[in-house]
């Protein structure tokens, strides 16, 4: 089952700016923030460097660009999430869509890869796996798609059969073709699956 959704609904739906759900998807790591951290760092010290050579000495615009570039491990994940959404809100047509889950199976992807030396000062690449849910849903027209996302404790209630519920995207009005698609929302068990929380 598909139904359209208005422009104003779907808005509502995906904001322009990051939720905090969001935010702290894009927030990251402990590595992620000193990544962040360091680029801050670096853009300040290439700001400094400009304004001395500059010698634009207290020049309110470097300010305020030396004060944006030190918040960037701040405010980057909000830029990022919102990117995301803006992405989101640039198809022209949506719909809510009801189907069921098809398939559910597990699988383990490669999330990085650290290298280490063992006793005998060899490099050895360590991969770091990650288990991750794959739902396979569908329903009676045809439509087929595929969601993976971090596996959860939570995840175990969900079973093939069950209702599931999603947002999609489309250039075409009467969402003939399928663009994207959001996360899965699982009424029986009142579970959201995803790797990125619209």
């Amino acid at each position: 089952m598909l139904v359209p959704l208005t422009r104003k609904t779907f808005e509502q739906l995906i904001p322009t700016v990051a939720t905090s759900d969001q935010y702290k998807y894009y927030w990251g790591k402990f590595s992620d923030v000193l990544k962040r951290a360091l680029i801050s760092a670096v853009a300040v010290f290439i700001i400094v460097l400009i304004n001395v050579f500059a010698h634009n000495d207290g020049d309110p615009l470097f300010l305020l660009i030396g004060i944006t570039a030190g918040l960037y491990w701040f405010w980057g994940p909000v830029l990022l999430a919102s990117l995301r959404n803006i992405e989101c809100r640039r198809y022209p047509y949506s719909g809510l869509w009801q189907g069921r889950v098809l398939d559910m199976y597990i699988t383990e992807e490669v999330v990085g890869e650290e290298e280490t030396v063992n006793k005998k000062g060899e490099l050895m690449i360590v991969e770091n796996l990650e288990q991750r849910i794959n739902l396979e849903v569908g329903d009676k027209t045809g439509f087929l798609t595929e969601i993976q996302a971090p596996l959860r404790r939570h995840h175990q209630g969900i079973s093939r059969g069950q209702v599931a519920v999603m947002l999609v995207m489309s250039y075409q009005e009467d969402l003939g073709k399928i663009v994207k698609s959001s996360d899965i929302y699982l009424p029986t068990v009142n579970l959201w699956v995803s790797d990125y929380p619209y």
